[in-house]
């Protein structure tokens, strides 16, 4: 099983990406995560945002495969303990099918994508930026499979 992490933004800073390559890194390649930058939609001073949104979604639609389990990151999605991410990993892989995981751009996920997604988890009631998500995800998605396979390091 592969899991792809869609993230609206780009030219993050050099330690978000040493942060996730530290857990890249660790995952074998029997469950290997993937990390694809979608360009933000223009903002600036006097911006559209549901036009940005809907821009953003446009191009999260144009990267998704039609056999991948779509999972919308979303502040207002299911909260999952880590013992309940490994369970949903173990029923993800069971499937047969990769994974997707959706992060929208600063002001969330168009409505109609987050909608079509097979599940929406929710990290935390906290706006968490951006940057942070990315190490936040990459250190779970290794720690559920740490639970998964018995490796001590979820403690």
């Amino acid at each position: 099983m592969r899991v792809r992490l869609l993230a609206v933004g780009t030219r993050m800073p050099v330690w978000v990406n040493e942060g996730v390559e530290e857990y890249r890194k660790r995952l074998p390649r029997d469950f290997a995560l993937e990390v694809e930058e979608i360009s933000p939609g223009q903002r600036g001073k006097n911006a559209d945002i549901p036009r940005a949104i809907a821009q953003e979604a446009e191009r999260i639609r144009a990267r998704l495969r039609g056999d991948e389990h779509v999972v919308a990151l979303e502040v207002d999605g299911k909260p999952w303990s880590t013992e309940q991410l490994a369970q949903q990993a173990e029923a993800w892989r069971f499937a047969g099918r990769d994974v997707v995981l959706l992060v929208g751009g600063p002001d969330g996920i168009e409505a109609g994508l987050s909608l079509a997604a097979e599940q929406r988890w929710s990290l935390s009631p906290l706006t968490l930026p951006h940057p942070l998500v990315r190490i936040l995800l990459a250190e779970q998605l290794y720690r559920a499979w740490t639970l998964m396979v018995g490796h001590p390091y979820h403690r």
